[in-house]
């Protein structure tokens, strides 16, 4: 997601070689120096990994529990619109049904 917008890897920070001049700065404080953000860039990398698999789990979670609240609402639905129907009346409805599929009247 965020890979896009990232320049640089720990790879690119380790290999830049800089020009030397009479004035310019220690070879061996800038290396120092670019040891530490390789490493800062590393745990980085990580934490960008890991919250990237986070969010993944998170987004499939919410996607799942959606559905399961679709699927309540549904039935809760069905089960509105059934209010007035009580269980006498599923049992004449089943008995009748067996009638005509069992061929008995």
């Amino acid at each position: 997601m965020i890979d896009e917008k990232i320049l640089l890897t720990t790879n690119d920070i380790l290999e830049k070689d800089f020009k030397i001049d009479a004035r310019g700065y220690r070879p061996q404080e800038v290396d120092k120096f670019l040891d530490i953000i390789i490493q800062d860039y590393t745990e980085y990398e990580k934490l960008l990994r890991r919250y990237d698999n986070e969010l993944k789990n998170v987004l499939q979670e919410n996607t799942k529990l959606k559905n399961e609240i679709r699927n309540l609402k549904s039935t809760l639905s069905v089960a509105e619109n059934n209010k007035g129907v009580t269980n006498v009346d599923i049992l004449k409805r089943l008995g009748e049904l067996e009638k005509i599929v069992y061929g008995e009247e």
